[in-house]
């Protein structure tokens, strides 16, 4: 792993970050979907209420990969846990061992501040679910996620009458 870095991201990296975004969501056949701009990166990840922390991974001076995260809340635990939103090592850079890293530097993070999980979600096809799996992450089959958004989610939010 010579010449290999994670850092805490800055202010400078926004741009940074949303190419990394893009290129995720590419690899994903997502891309038509990403509507993040270099101004919302800033706002809510540096700005005066930050909304989430990222990780830059680095190859020889150049940002190859990313971990975008932030901290949920567990009722049963009665603790905040880390939860990833996104992971992601450009495919020159794979097998240089910058995913662990990441993955580690998380880990790190969720035992240095008390977490008592470390969660995230994974697309049903990625091939990165192996890599997981011996990283000791669990799928948890018994749990399923649900997302309303859009005019659904705006729906939803006039039917209490205010």
């Amino acid at each position: 792993m010579t010449g290999a870095l994670v850092r805490t991201a800055r202010p400078e990296d926004a741009a940074t970050i949303l190419r990394l975004i893009r290129e995720l969501a590419e690899f994903e056949e997502l891309l038509d979907q990403v509507k993040a701009r270099e101004e919302d990166i800033l706002r809510d990840g540096f700005g005066p209420t930050p909304r989430f922390e990222c990780l830059l991974a680095e190859l020889d001076g150049a940002p190859v990969g990313f971990a975008l995260f932030f901290h949920n809340y567990s009722t049963f635990e009665g603790r905040a846990g880390l939860y990833l939103e996104d992971i992601y090592v450009s495919p020159a850079a794979r097998g240089s061992g910058l995913g662990r890293a990441l993955m580690a530097r998380l880990a790190r993070i969720a035992v240095e501040r008390g977490c008592a999980r470390f969660d995230f979600w994974v697309l049903h096809w990625n091939p990165a679910r192996a890599f997981y799996d011996r990283l000791g992450f669990a799928h948890m089959e018994d749990w399923l996620p649900y997302r309303v958004e859009g005019q659904g989610l705006r729906d939803l939010a006039g039917e209490d009458g205010g």
